[in-house]
């Protein structure tokens, strides 16, 4: 039997760091969830935060700044219209594009017409004519004053690549007919 010489003590071994009471697994879990739910947060409040004109990011900053705002949301749907010119030159042949403006618009539904009507912002011919290309109208600026009503065209084929799934067969239910 061997003896343990005299003064001698052992050491026992050192924690490794995962092993410290500093830095356990449910402290690292609970960092983690703190961390993920940091992000999470910062993401949704910079997404929907419109404090600024540069950022147009909801449906609803776009429905307020739309002219006569009630009256559009109430008959039609709030815009953004953007204007912009092409310029093209034969020889030789170019395409040019001026400068977009985006400005805030609104789109009526065909069955409320009438309001252009009433207040005498279009003809009963132009009524007529835009009902015939079935197309809509379509203004910028206020209707008590001078708007610019257009009519506008429902491009169908336009498809909105930011909530179409990749993979999906069937095409989408076309419910958004004004």
């Amino acid at each position: 039997m061997r003896r343990k010489p005299v003064g001698r003590t052992t050491t026992p071994p050192r924690p490794s760091l995962f092993q410290s009471p500093l830095f356990n697994f449910t402290t690292i879990a609970i960092l983690g969830g703190v961390f993920v739910l940091g992000i999470g947060i910062g993401i949704a409040f910079s997404s929907t935060a419109t404090f600024t004109p540069s950022n147009v990011a909801s449906r609803e900053f776009i429905d307020i700044k739309a002219p006569n705002p009630d009256l559009c949301v109430q008959y039609g749907a709030s815009a953004m219209v953007m204007d912009t010119r092409l310029f093209v030159t034969l020889n030789p042949f170019n395409v040019y594009v001026s400068q977009p403006s985006m400005r805030p618009g609104c789109v009526l539904r065909t069955n409320n017409w009438a309001i252009l009507e009433q207040r005498k912002l279009v003809t009963n011919e132009q009524v007529r004519d835009c009902k015939n290309r079935l197309n809509t109208f379509g203004y910028t600026g206020d209707l008590g004053e001078k708007p610019d009503i257009s009519c506008i065209y429902q491009n169908e084929a336009a498809k909105n690549f930011f909530v179409t799934e990749p993979g999906a067969v069937a095409p989408p239910i076309e419910t958004d007919r004004f």
